[in-house]
């Protein structure tokens, strides 16, 4: 990268970014303590992990202007970890978490978004909304009706303090608010304080304090791997939606190992793992943030305020925390995608639908994505196998018919292939042009060896006209129908 480019990426745009920073820190406050509570840690450990995957990644990433941080959808991935060994190994699994997104983005993987469809990226921010609305019920049930109304208020205050400034974050307004009326009118709630110990200084460097052995490696692997997925999914589907905000590109491999290293640094400090986040980036974006200096100051506010206003936060209400929670649910599911089920393609409104429903029932946001995608694929595969049309026509006074194949030839569609040709015809040659065709995989060449030794055993001369380099290359490496045992080889007599 050049200087002028380094130049404009980090002094380009000072004072849209650092306001934005400033906006994007105060936002990150409520949603860093809130995931760490999902997740079953102290808050310091969303904090620690918001202030650092912030500011490595600013320098790290490859999309200027995009925030990461601690997220909902990594949170709900540690519940089962932090339940069940504790905080070390969650540390030890986002530092492999960190170590595997490297690993992604060296390998070039950021270029397998491409094979995620919109269906599929839909039911991913569905299911996300559900399970972060979901994690926030146990918060509701058998409390006082103190905890109810204070919620009711704070959801009223995020949706309807907008209409009167935007100049202060709406959700942070709800927060100081809420804060002063449970003080004030000291509420027996339980607040933030209650939850664990706010940091009152800067994070220091330590190493997961778990056995270096092949059980814990077992034990953290599955986490991590599902981690890493998740957090690369969210940070190149975000990467996606900013560079159509702006009009600008990104490198998602450098994305890839941007995200990596941020996880390493993170883990390092005592923080979990993080990604990018969609909401607070496209606040970023509306808040004035194009460049680096965006991301880098969120992350120096965000710890500035928790260090020294700590015993300010600790007064938190959990109450307000959950309306936040809520209207980050509701903020980010796609209202538009129910009302789209009746005219979008059948298809893909089953995909986004398969997407959702594994998710949320498993938990496991990379189950849901992966279900969505190989049902995409098997839907694509099988429209695309459909459309084959096998033309024929008698010539040469019926001595010869000439089969005129157009359409793509693979293992979906192979046997309709097959079932085009009339093996019992008695002519005295055929001739099949695939100028129009093209062969795929082993199935579309067998499926072509098994026509041309059909039509052979009947005494009919085969001759294959038109085909390109390509589908060529691949029958006379694969096939053989064209070589002297192809009886044999066909299982023939």
């Amino acid at each position: 990268m050049d200087f002028s480019t380094l130049r404009q990426e980090w002094l380009g745009n000072v004072r849209g970014d650092l306001l934005a920073g400033i906006v994007v820190a105060l936002a990150l406050i409520p949603e860093a303590i809130a995931f760490s509570i999902i997740a079953g840690v102290d808050p310091k450990v969303g904090l620690y992990a918001s202030f650092c995957i912030a500011v490595v990644i600013a320098f790290t990433g490859g999309r200027p202007g995009m925030i990461s941080a601690a997220t909902g959808a990594m949170a709900l991935l540690m519940i089962g970890l932090v339940k069940d060994h504790g905080l070390q190994y969650l540390l030890a699994a986002t530092l492999l978490t960190g170590l595997l997104q490297i690993i992604a983005g060296m390998f070039k993987l950021g270029v397998l978004m491409r094979f995620v469809s919109r269906s599929v990226i839909t039911g991913f921010v569905n299911a996300l909304a559900i399970l972060i609305f979901m994690a926030q019920l146990p918060e509701l049930t058998n409390v006082p009706w103190t905890v109810y109304a204070v919620t009711a208020a704070g959801l009223g205050i995020i949706y309807l303090f907008p209409r009167v400034t935007r100049a202060v974050p709406s959700p942070l307004v709800a927060i100081v608010v809420l804060t002063v009326v449970a003080v004030v009118l000291g509420l027996d709630i339980r607040n933030v304080g209650d939850m664990g110990e706010l940091p009152d200084s800067l994070p220091v460097f330590l190493f997961p304090d778990v056995p270096l052995t092949l059980e814990t490696l077992r034990i953290i692997f599955p986490v991590a791997a599902t981690l890493a997925v998740v957090g690369l999914l969210e940070s190149l589907l975000t990467a996606q939606i900013v560079d159509k905000l702006t009009d600008t590109p990104s490198d998602k491999n450098r994305e890839c190992v941007g995200q990596g290293v941020a996880n390493i640094a993170s883990g390092l400090v005592g923080g979990m793992a993080g990604c990018a986040m969609i909401g607070q980036s496209v606040i970023n974006v509306k808040s004035g943030g194009r460049g680096r200096l965006s991301a880098f100051s969120a992350g120096v506010f965000l710890l500035l305020m928790v260090v020294f206003a700590g015993p300010w936060v600790e007064l938190i209400p959990m109450g307000a925390l959950v309306a936040v929670m809520i209207m980050v649910s509701i903020g980010t599911f796609s209202w538009s995608s129910i009302r789209d089920l009746r005219t979008h393609p059948r298809t893909s409104s089953i995909v986004m639908v398969a997407t959702v429903l594994v998710t949320v029932f498993t938990h496991d946001l990379a189950k849901g994505v992966l279900t969505g995608v190989l049902l995409s694929a098997l839907f694509f595969a099988r429209k695309v196998g459909q459309v084959l049309h096998v033309e024929s026509v008698v010539t040469d006074e019926g001595r010869q018919r000439r089969y005129r194949v157009t359409g793509q030839v693979f293992f979906a569609s192979a046997d309709s292939f097959i079932s085009r040709f009339d093996f019992k015809d008695a002519v005295e040659k055929v001739v099949i042009d695939v100028g129009n065709a093209h062969f795929w995989d082993l199935s579309a060449v067998g499926a072509l060896d098994e026509v041309v030794l059909k039509l052979r055993r009947e005494g009919t001369e085969v001759e294959i006209i038109g085909m390109n380099e390509a589908s060529a290359t691949l029958v006379y490496t694969l096939g053989v129908h064209d070589k002297p045992d192809a009886e044999r080889l066909m299982g023939g007599h």
